[in-house]
């Protein structure tokens, strides 16, 4: 191969990701985790809160042995029953009884569960009580209009909106008002600006977010957070524990987090902030989980579009890769977090602190200084 054609396939190789774009049309599956009813049909438009779909997945089955606590022979099994088959029990109903010697002995059996009498064995003297279905629907999550029907299993949503990925996130999916409660992208969201105005929105902080200011955005009622930055060692009193690798954003949090930057000395960029401002009082839905195992999830703010105030640009094309000028986030030390800027994409490979040789990316950071990076830590950031 030569070489000229080598550093042209080299330049292409695409890194992907974070996006912080003006316009993009996104496009939700909503699916059920089993097959159920689907309740909207194709061209339905749907609000955040609308059911998409619901089914019932079946409760757990409870095992009662009543024979062996009866005292008696698995032959006589069925004269000592109150309930049978197919019948419906509360907890704690008698469903057998044994009462001889005039009064003198009593045994009972009471149903551990609500449920269903599913089955009685009279090889075993065991009676299986399924538990309550449990009910499951999923919602639209996503201002928009159906385009697609699984009639099954649930449909796929489209809405013209802006998105914002971040770096990180915790808790799951909500939505409300996009309220900034800092002055710049470098500010830290601190316990005083937490308002009672806040409640049910989704507030935005600058750099960094404070223990004191997460608990009080709990107690205030807020939709969710998005910051620039947090303190690893916030997150362990937050969570109640230490994060999960594969799936980091399943713990529990009371309100979703979503962390744009990531950890240490970093402000939210200029480019994030300044689209959620254009974007306050908007309704905004918001999902805080994160995965990073097969199947990547990044937590995500999407602020439908309801006019024309915010300009869709062409923005850069990042199917062919990085070339000069593409937009990048470093996701390593020593300049972790950083944002900068594509200068060159040399073709020869290059020995680096570690010693080994790869390929790298020149960029120019915010700074102006111009580094060289090795290419797998970093990411694209579309626009």
């Amino acid at each position: 191969m030569s070489q000229k054609k080598q550093g042209a396939e080299e330049a292409h190789a695409y890194t992907p990701g974070l996006k912080i774009k003006a316009v993009e049309l996104i496009r939700k599956n909503r699916v059920l985790p089993i097959e159920g009813e689907v309740l909207l049909n194709v061209g339905d438009r749907v609000d955040y809160d609308t059911v998409v779909a619901r089914t019932e997945i079946p409760g757990d089955p409870r095992i009662v042995n009543v024979s062996e606590t009866l005292g008696i022979d698995i032959s006589e099994l069925r004269r000592y029953l109150i309930k049978k088959e197919g019948d419906n029990v509360e907890k704690g109903e008698l469903i057998a009884q044994d009462i001889a010697f005039f009064g003198l002995i009593k045994r009972f059996v009471h149903a551990p569960v609500t449920g269903l009498i599913e089955s009685l064995s009279e090889i075993t003297g065991q009676m299986t009580i399924r538990e309550d279905p449990i009910p499951i629907e999923v919602d639209a999550y996503i201002q928009g209009t159906v385009t697609e029907i699984d009639p099954r299993k649930g449909a796929v949503i489209e809405v013209k909106a802006a998105i914002l990925q971040g770096i990180f996130g915790l808790g799951g999916e909500t939505h409300g008002e996009i309220s900034i409660a800092v002055a710049s992208p470098k500010d830290v969201l601190t316990e005083e600006k937490i308002l009672p105005e806040h409640r049910g929105k989704v507030v935005v902080g600058g750099s960094l977010i404070t223990d004191s200011a997460f608990k009080k955005a709990v107690d205030a009622g807020v939709a969710g957070l998005v910051v620039g930055r947090i303190e690893i060692d916030y997150l362990i009193p937050i969570l109640g524990g230490d994060i999960g690798v594969a799936n980091p954003g399943e713990g529990e949090i009371d309100v979703p987090l979503i962390i744009t930057e990531g950890f240490g000395e970093l402000a939210m960029s200029s480019r994030a902030f300044s689209l959620l401002s254009k974007l306050e009082g908007r309704m905004a839905s918001i999902n805080g989980t994160t995965q990073i195992r097969a199947g990547v999830m990044r937590p995500e703010i999407i602020i439908p579009h309801v006019d024309e105030a915010v300009e869709e640009t062409a923005g850069e094309d990042l199917s062919a890769g990085m070339k000069q000028g593409t937009l990048i986030r470093i996701i390593r030390d020593p300049y972790f977090g950083s944002i900068a800027t594509v200068v060159d994409l040399p073709v020869n490979l290059r020995k680096v602190e570690s010693g080994s040789s790869v390929r790298v990316v020149e960029v120019r950071l915010e700074d102006g200084s111009v580094v060289s990076i090795p290419r797998a830590n970093v990411e694209v950031i579309e626009e």
